[in-house]
This record gives C-alpha cells, structure tokens and sequence, in this order.
C-alpha cells in the first residue's frame, strides 16, 4: 500500500489536475497568428468541459521572445503579443466565474538580455552594484580570453558570453545556463531576492492562485563556480552532482516564498497560493526535498515522464515517486507531456531506455508510429490520472495531438535547434498551436488563418468538432477519466499493488470516499481477461470482454 496524501486537510492542490496553456499556441484572437490571452478567456469554458480545476500559463511577459517569453524584461508587464494587464485581469476574473484557479509561470534563473538591470550592468564597471546583480566574472587565459569554467548552456555551446567595453576591447563573462540572451541572477544578492519577494506579491495581489517555477533547482550555483567534471554530458546528467544545479541554498528560497504565498491565506477558505517546481533533480529523494512541508507544494516528476512503457519499470517509478513524497507529507505531481519534451502520443511509439531527457523529433529521425503512440498514450494517461496525488496535463493532449515532426528548419525557432547547428531540432514540435475547429482557418486557432508554426494536416481531424461527444474519442475519454477519478476521489486515494505477471500493471486505488477502482494495464501482445465488475473507463476497444494489448481499464471491482 502506498498513500501519498491521505491528509485532513481540504487544500485543493494536493489532488488537483492542472492544465498548461502555452500563450502563444492556445487561440489567437486578433490574427496575427500568435497566440494571446483573450484568445485564452475565449476557450476557458472548454477547460470547464473537460473537468479540470486549474490553469497554468506559460509566460507572457514583456519579452523580447528569444527563447518564447522565457527571456523575461519586465516581470510587472504582459507583453504586447499577448495583450495587456487588462486582458490578464479579465482573465483571471473569468477562470474564477468558471471556478478554475490561476497559476502562472515564474523565471526568476535568468532574465532577458533587455531587462533594465541587465542592461545596466553591461554599462556599469566591473565590481559595480549593477553587475552584482547578475554572474559576472574575469576570464581564464593570459588575457582573460577564455571562459571563466567549462560550463556548457542547455542550449548548446559555452554558458560563457564575453562582453565589449564601451572602448571596443573585450571586457568581461557574464553566465547564461541557457541561451546567451539569458544571463542568469546572482541569487546571493539580497537585491534580487527581495525583487522577486516583490514580484510574487505583483501577481498575488491581482489574484494568481500560484506559480510555476522554471529552472527551480538551478538558481545557486556552487561557491566559486568549479568546472564540471570533464564527463559532464547534459543529455545524461542533467543535475546529478553538478555545480550549478540543486545546491542546499535554493530550499532556503523556497521556505522564504513559501512565507510570502502563505500570507495570503484566508482562514476557514481552501484558497491557499501554491508554488510548484520546475526542478530536474534526481534521485526521487532529492525531489522530495523541494516539497517539505516549509518549503514548495509540488514538483514535477520528471523521472515518471521519462520512464520506459514496461510494466515493471512503470511500476517501479510510481512506487518510488509515492514513497518519496509521502515522507514528507506532500502529494506526489504527475506529468506525460509538457512544452519542453516531444508529445507523449508521439513519444511513447518508441521503445526508449530509462532517460533523463529526451531531444526532440525531426524529418530526418525515425518517425513515430502515431497510431501506436497514441493507444499507448491513452493507456499511459488512463494509468496517470489513477495515481494518488496531483496531474498536470499540457494543451492539446486530450485530443491526441502527436508531435509535429517533419517542420523544415526555415520555420524552427527554438534556441536549441540554432545553437547546436540541428542537431537536437528542438521543441518547437510540440508546441505547434493547437486546433479548435476543422472546418476554419488555422483550424480555428485564428481567424487570418496565420499560425507562427504550421500545423500538421490531421490537426484538423483532432479538432475539438470533431470530437465532441463522439464515444471512444480521445476527448471524450479524457473528460470520463476525469469525471470518474472526481467522483471517487481518486487524487486523495491509497494505491494498493496487485500481482498480476509481467506484462500487466495492476493496483487498485481507495478513494477518499472509500470506494475502489481497480486499474489494469495490459502491456503484453494476448489480450488478458477482464476482472469482474463495472467497467469505469477503457482507454481503447475490447476484444470481446477481453483486454487488448497497450490498453488501459478502469473496473469498480464487483
């Protein structure tokens, strides 16, 4: 038996399903091809339909979109793509008329290269009030020639970029973890601590129900900044023992904005703020660390995301995630998809390794057999949305969207495909906007018909039109999953194992009200015999009363 989050206590997040939205690629309301926030308040009532208690947005800050909003200029503002902070207010009050709380992103590694201080610094002398702001250092070399360690961006290529003096000659580096328009904080500078206490109680005081933090393990670096050791490979190690990731002091930032979130709780309401991490730690355990009771609510389990589709390593996976977790008393998060990994309906057509990051999909690779990406898909989120704890699902996956793998490199604009000459193309795949009606330019998504990416033609096909309310639609089957898993309290259940074979995952799961849902998976090629009961949910046809392989059954055991 596993319990992640038997609790008394009613805080919504701790069995919540929250849904991203990536701004650009939700609904575009004025044309110009690009996503924005009234075409976000436009289609919040589908999020309504589907049943989910919670949107995150992706940013949509002031920003010179070098690496699409995650380079922030100003963290006060709502980028002119997007809208205005008018169009956020309205927003925001209609997701709360609909009953959907409000989770935005936050950026506080690294702003953009255009933000005031940044700017500043590059003005200001070395030492300067200014460059304390941000990591600034002196170059190795005789003549400073060489960067100051051997740290490598995320993007590809040297996380090192040499300044000019206002004279020409060269003067010093500054850090960038990822793209060079991103300089990373100094986050032993109390200045940029208290400017983010001020930042988080912006956004707080017009509403926002919490905030996804990005790079969350990746704000102090080790004291000196060391080299990395010389077999150091980001796609295999992306945290382990690394000098720039997950450092004991991050978690005293996250006690001090815990403090300021729980400033606005109203005694006697379920309306707490909550912070949720973006943190790509390993081991389970050291997640675990993020979600102390003083510390973050939620932290995505990556390590979940990227688990084989085995029964034994799925199992493994969810067995550790749960009991991680539970000694702290936190909820575990589940996620399959999101905007920086290739869609899971795409993804999970491959028969991967254990990874701890995945590149993206392009015309040269092997392509995806979408038709099985997808059962496997629907088997692997029936098996998610089972599972104790909270879930977060990204745009565009209730329709069975698959990654968009064949974009030419002339419309890419991931930093990462520039910055390693192709090699890894990128995620633009997986954020191509998404369709709304088959029948209408840019399937609905705008009404010029402009899309800031092309859209694969079965986008149309995956149109919300063309699923709703027909049975065995993805849609469909994701609005049961989430009525059933409301109505038995499935989030704030006890997991129990069953012993089953090798090929078969199966557990039930004990309700908050006490009723059970078994769950059984069938990752073998025979189809397997149903338990007895009723059939809650199937992620894909029977064969007869039997269940096929890479599908998925919801029983209420009889």
């Amino acid at each position: 038996m596993v319990d992640s989050t038997h609790t008394t206590t009613p805080a919504w997040w701790r069995d919540a399903v929250i849904y991203q939205v990536y701004p650009r690629s939700w609904a575009d309301a004025d044309g110009d091809g690009i996503g924005d926030l009234p075409g976000i308040t436009a289609h919040l009532d589908h999020l309504v339909a589907l049943g989910v208690d919670a949107v995150w947005l992706s940013p949509f800050y002031t920003s010179p979109q070098n690496d699409a909003g995650y380079d922030v200029a100003d963290y006060r503002d709502v980028d002119p793509l997007f809208g205005t902070l008018e169009d956020f207010d309205a927003l925001a009050a209609r997701a709360h008329e609909l009953g959907l709380r409000v989770i935005v992103d936050l950026v506080p590694n690294h702003s953009s290269d255009q933000h005031v201080w940044f700017q500043a610094a590059l003005a200001a002398e070395p030492g300067s009030p200014e460059r304390g702001r941000y990591i600034f250092r002196d170059g190795a070399g005789e003549n400073g020639e060489l960067p100051p360690n051997n740290w490598q961006s995320n993007f590809g290529g040297s996380a090192w970029t040499r300044t000019t003096n206002p004279d020409g000659t060269p003067g010093q580096w500054y850090l960038h973890l990822f793209d060079p328009s991103q300089p990373d904080f100094e986050w032993n500078n109390p200045e940029v601590q208290e400017e983010f206490r001020s930042i988080l109680r912006f956004w707080l005081d017009r509403g926002v129900d919490g905030f996804r933090i990005d790079v969350a393990h990746g704000l102090h670096k080790e004291e000196g900044l060391p080299d990395s050791p010389e077999d150091y490979d980001l796609a295999i190690h992306p945290t382990g023992h690394q000098p720039m990731w997950d450092k004991p002091a991050v978690h005293e930032v996250y006690r001090d904005w815990r403090r300021v979130v729980d400033e606005y709780r109203v005694e006697g309401q379920d309306a707490d703020r909550i912070l949720v991490a973006e943190a790509w730690v390993i081991p389970d355990e050291a997640l675990a660390r993020y979600v102390r009771p003083d510390e973050l609510h939620q932290s995505f389990n990556f390590g979940y995301l990227m688990t084989p589709w085995r029964a034994r390593e799925q199992r493994e996976a969810i067995t550790r995630g749960l009991e991680a977790t539970a000694a702290v008393g936190a909820p575990q998060t589940w996620v399959l998809s999101n905007h920086d990994v290739p869609r899971h309906a795409s993804r999970l057509s491959y028969d991967i390794e254990r990874a701890t990051r995945v590149l993206g999909i392009g015309p040269d690779h092997p392509q995806p057999d979408n038709e099985l990406g997808l059962r496997r898909a629907r088997a692997a989120t029936s098996v998610m949305l089972a599972l104790p704890g909270s879930a977060y699902l990204y745009q565009g996956e209730e329709l069975g969207l698959p990654e968009a793998t064949t974009l030419p490199p002339e419309v890419r604009q991931d930093p990462t495909f520039v910055r390693t000459n192709g090699e890894d193309v990128g995620r633009d795949g997986c954020r191509v906007p998404v369709p709304w009606h088959a029948d209408q330019p840019a399937f609905g998504f705008s009404p010029t018909g402009k899309s800031w990416l092309p859209q694969p033609e079965v986008y149309g096909d995956l149109a919300p039109n063309r699923q709703d309310g027909v049975a065995g639609s993805t849609l469909e089957l994701y609005r049961r999953l989430l009525a059933v898993r409301r109505k038995y309290g499935l989030g704030r259940g006890e997991l129990h194992w069953q012993e089953a074979g090798d090929d078969v995952l199966a557990f039930t799961v004990t309700g908050s009200g006490g009723r059970r849902v078994q769950v059984v998976t069938n990752f073998g090629a025979a189809p397997l015999d149903l338990p007895h009961g009723e059939l809650l949910s199937v992620s894909g046809p029977l064969e007869g009363h039997r269940l096929p392989g890479d599908t998925t059954a919801w029983i209420a055991p009889g």
